[in-house]
C-alpha cells in the first residue's frame, strides 16, 4: 500500500497529513492525487466519506506552492477556485485547506450567502490564493468588482451532481465565462447522471477518469436496514429506536423544512435534545446547531437534504431516513454521513406505503436489497399487496395539497409575496441569488430587490 510521500506530495504536505492522523491514502486519493499533479483534467467518482476532498486539495496546495512567486500577498488574485453547492460543504472544504496548508504560505478564503458580504470583500482585497465559494455569492462579488477570476489556474466542481440538482448549471456557466480558457478542471462527485456526463464533455479537456467503486454505490462500512410503518407513526418509531437503542448521536433526514421543525419539537418533548438545520435557518443558527451536535451537546440533528453534503462528523454512528427521498441519489449521500473513513455506521429507513416506489428505486440504484422488517407495536395498518406507483403517489399528494388550499382559503397577496421573497433569500436549494445582506447562493444578483431596499435610505439621506 502506498503512503502519501509515494504519491509525489512534498514534505510539508506529508507532515500536515501525518499531524492530522493519516498515514495511508484512500483509494480515491491514491488514484486522483498523481493525476492532478500531472496537471491533467480529472473526473473522479467515489463513495461519500472516502476522502475525495483531500484528493484535490492536497495536489492543489502543492501546485500553487510551486507557483508561489514574489508578488505581495495583497496583490495576489485568486489562482484556484472551488465551487460547492452548499454553505456547509464550502466551510468543510475550507477547513481541509487550512489544515493541509498549515506549513505553506498560501492564503485561502470561503464565501457564501447567508452572511454579510463586506467582510468577504475585505478578505479578498487582502489577497487570496484559493477561494472556496457557492456560485451565487461568487457572482455577487464579481459583479461588485470585488473578485477577479481572470488568473485562475485550477477549477474544481465539488459534489457536481448536487449543484446540478439544485439548479446551479446556469450559474456555473456564468462563472466559467469569467475564467481563463486555459486552466485545469477537476470534477468530483459521488453519483453520476446523464447531466453530469454532459457537463464533462462541455467543461473538461481529455480528462482522466478515476473510479474506485461502481457508480452510485454505498460504502460497505454502512449497515442498512428498514422498517415498515404508517406515516403517522414515524415520530414515535424514531423515538423508540433512539431511546431503545440508547443512541447518543443520530442524524435524521426529512424531506421538508417544516417536517424537520415538527420532528425536532416532538423529539424535544420526548426528552431527546435535538435541533433542526435547513435553508430557512440563519447561517449562525446552522453553525451553532452543527457544532453542538459535533460536541455532543445535541443528541439528534434533524436535517433536510440541503445538509446531506458537507456534514463531516467523525465516527457518526447512526443515520435515520425519516422520509424516503424521491431522488434515489439523495439516499446515497444521506447515508454517506456515516461509515466514513473506514469506520462502521448504520443507516435506518422508515418506509410507509406511499414511499414504497421510492424505496424500490433506491434498491435498483444501489443494486442491493435492503431488509424490510416490522418493529413490534409499529406494524403498518396500510400496506396492500400491490405497491402504489410513483405517479399514483404524486397524484394523491397533489389532490391533498389542493384540498388543503381550498380549506384554507385564499391568502393575502402581500403576505404571499413576502414569504416568497424570504424563501428566496434564505434557502440555497432554490439555486437563486441573494441580496447583499445575506441571501443564499444562486444565479441572479440582488437587482430590483436590492434597489427597493436602498431607495428609502437615499430619500432619508436627502
Amino acid at each position: 500500500m502506498k503512503n502519501f510521500s509515494d504519491l509525489g506530495l512534498c514534505a510539508e504536505l506529508v507532515r500536515a497529513v501525518t499531524e492530522k492522523g493519516y498515514d495511508t491514502p484512500s483509494a480515491i486519493q491514491a488514484e486522483a492525487i498523481p493525476a492532478v499533479l500531472e496537471r491533467r483534467d480529472v473526473i473522479a467518482a467515489a463513495q461519500t466519506g472516502t476522502g475525495k476532498t483531500a484528493g484535490f486539495t492536497l495536489p492543489m496546495i502543492q501546485i500553487l506552492s510551486d507557483m508561489d512567486g514574489d508578488k505581495p500577498r495583497r496583490m495576489r488574485p485568486v489562482r484556484a477556485l472551488i465551487l460547492t453547492p452548499t454553505r456547509e460543504l464550502a466551510a468543510q472544504v475550507q477547513d481541509n485547506i487550512r489544515t493541509y496548508g498549515v506549513h505553506t504560505r498560501l492564503k485561502s478564503a470561503v464565501v457564501f450567502g447567508g452572511v454579510k458580504i463586506n467582510p468577504q470583500i475585505r478578505q479578498l482585497r487582502d489577497g487570496v490564493d484559493i477561494l472556496v465559494a457557492t456560485p451565487g455569492r461568487l457572482l455577487d462579488l464579481c459583479q461588485q468588482k470585488a473578485c477577479r477570476l481572470d488568473e485562475v489556474h485550477m477549477l474544481v466542481l465539488d459534489e457536481a451532481d448536487r449543484m446540478l440538482d439544485m439548479g446551479f448549471i446556469n450559474d456555473i456557466r456564468k462563472v466559467i465565462k469569467l475564467l481563463p480558457k486555459r486552466r485545469q478542471n477537476l470534477l468530483f462527485s459521488a453519483t453520476f447522471s446523464k447531466e453530469i456526463r454532459s457537463m464533462t464533455r462541455e467543461l473538461l479537456v481529455n480528462p482522466i477518469t478515476v473510479e474506485v467503486s461502481p457508480e452510485n454505490t454505498t460504502a460497505e462500512t454502512v449497515k442498512q436496514r428498514a422498517y415498515r410503518c404508517d406515516a403517522g407513526a414515524k415520530a414515535a418509531l424514531s423515538i423508540e429506536l433512539i431511546k431503545g437503542g440508547n443512541w447518543d448521536q443520530v442524524l435524521v433526514f426529512t424531506r421538508t423544512k417544516h417536517g424537520a421543525n415538527r420532528l425536532s419539537k416532538k423529539l424535544d418533548q420526548s426528552g431527546i435534545q435535538s435541533s433542526a438545520i435547513h435553508g430557512d435557518k440563519s447561517q449562525g443558527a446552522r453553525t451553532r446547531a452543527l457544532q453542538g451536535f459535533k460536541d455532543g451537546k445535541i443528541r439528534v440533528l434533524v436535517a433536510t437534504d440541503i445538509a446531506a453534503r458537507g456534514l463531516d462528523i467523525a465516527q457518526l454512528p447512526h443515520v435515520i431516513n425519516y422520509e424516503i427521498p424521491n431522488i434515489p441519489e439523495d439516499y446515497v449521500h444521506r447515508i454517506g454521513r456515516t461509515g466514513r473513513a473506514g469506520k462502521e455506521g448504520e443507516a435506518v429507513s422508515l418506509v410507509c406505503n406511499e414511499e414504497r416506489p421510492f424505496f424500490s428505486a433506491i434498491e435498483k440504484l444501489i443494486s442491493q436489497r435492503i431488509k424490510l422488517s416490522d418493529l413490534e407495536g409499529f406494524e403498518p395498518e396500510l400496506w396492500p399487496n400491490r405497491a402504489p406507483t410513483a405517479s399514483e403517489v404524486q397524484k394523491a399528494a397533489a389532490q391533498r395539497k389542493a384540498a388543503a388550499q381550498k380549506a384554507r382559503g385564499p391568502r393575502r397577496p402581500q403576505a404571499s409575496n413576502n414569504k416568497k421573497r424570504d424563501n428566496r433569500g434564505s434557502d440555497n436549494a432554490a439555486g437563486k441569488s441573494s441580496n447583499q445582506s445575506g441571501g443564499q447562493s444562486g444565479g441572479k444578483s440582488s437587482g430590483a430587490s436590492g434597489n427597493r431596499r436602498r431607495r428609502p435610505f437615499r430619500r432619508k439621506s436627502r
